[in-house]
Formats: structure tokens, sequence, C-alpha cells
């Protein structure tokens, strides 16, 4: 025989049990650690403007925050859209392009009937031009590689007026005041 007891084979598996056990408590420990994915963005003035700004995207859990401070806007109500590009590259951010629609749906309002995907929506600035703007959704990622959902190398821009939600492409929302590339 091979020398191995009946004691001995249960050690081992025992042993392999225990080695189970603890290579999932690893991996568990793991994912749950994971750091979440960020990008932050500064937003530059555009189309004579001196609109400016910051942008975080954060991904947790399969949703995207979106967290905008702003300031040097009129006050009032103005639109906020994702965009094709992230280039702002030309002085009235045309560059751009189009708000960003990888379904080509309609132009309209987050969540009611069609809507592009970079359809954020409107926000007010308070009497100083200063704004903050929040939105979370799960029909966006940062750098997941679906071209469906992935925000990365778009562009963040912020228009001169409130978008109208109806008017096809773009909501009629104006020129645009500021542009960042959603870059990491």
């Amino acid at each position: 025989m091979l020398g191995i007891n009946i004691f001995e084979i249960k050690k081992m598996k025992i042993s392999i049990l225990r080695l189970l056990v603890l290579t999932g408590l690893l991996i568990s420990c793991k994912s749950s650690t994971e750091p979440d994915k960020t990008v932050t963005i500064a937003l530059q003035p555009k189309s004579n403007s001196v609109v400016a700004g910051t942008a975080l995207f954060t991904e947790k859990k399969g949703t995207v925050q979106l967290k905008v401070s702003l300031s040097g806007l009129q006050p009032g109500v103005h639109a906020i859209h994702i965009h094709e590009k992230a280039d702002c590259s030309a002085a009235d951010a045309t560059s751009a392009g189009g708000h960003w629609n990888p379904t080509f749906s309609k132009h309209g309002k987050w969540g009611e009937g069609e809507y592009h995907k970079g359809d954020i929506g409107n926000f007010t600035a308070d009497a100083q031009g200063n704004a903050t703007v929040e939105f979370a959704t799960d029909q966006w990622c940062i750098g997941c590689g679906d071209p469906n959902k992935d925000i990365l190398n778009k562009g963040l821009i912020v228009h001169e007026k409130a978008d109208d939600f109806v008017s096809q492409p773009t909501g009629n929302a104006g020129g645009r005041v500021a542009c960042a590339g959603i870059i990491k």
C-alpha cells in the first residue's frame, strides 16, 4: 500500500477545505475593498464666458455619481449634457460634437420617454453665478468598455440656457459656456 491511513486522508480533506474557505474569504475581501472608480475634471470657459468649475464622477456598486461645482454663470437656469467627444479645443466647444447618444434615441428629459444617455438636465445658478449639480445613474460606467454606458472620452458641456427637453436634437439650450473632456 501507499502508507497513507484513513486518518491522514481525513486531515488532508480538512486542510483542503480550510484552504478553499480561506481563498474564498480573501477573494470576497479583495472585491469589497477595491477602490471606487473616479474621474475628476476641470471645466474651462468657452464662448467668451468666465464659467469654470470641477466635476467628479464616481462609480460604486454599478452606479455612477456626478457632482459638479460651477462659478461664473449668469444667474438662472442652464443645461448640462455629456457630448460625443472629449475635445474642447474649439473656442465655442463645438469640437465636442453633439449629445452622447449611443442608443440613437430622441432628445428628451432623463427618465421620461426617449432621451440621450448624455441628457443630464437643467440646474439653477444662484444670484452670484454659482451652482452645484448632482446626478446618479446605473446607465453609465467609468472605463467598462461598453459603448452604450462608458462615459470615458466624452465631453461634459454646460450651456448658456435651459434645455427645453423638446427641441431636436439639442433641447435649444444655447451656446456652450464651459467644457471638459472626461479623461482619466
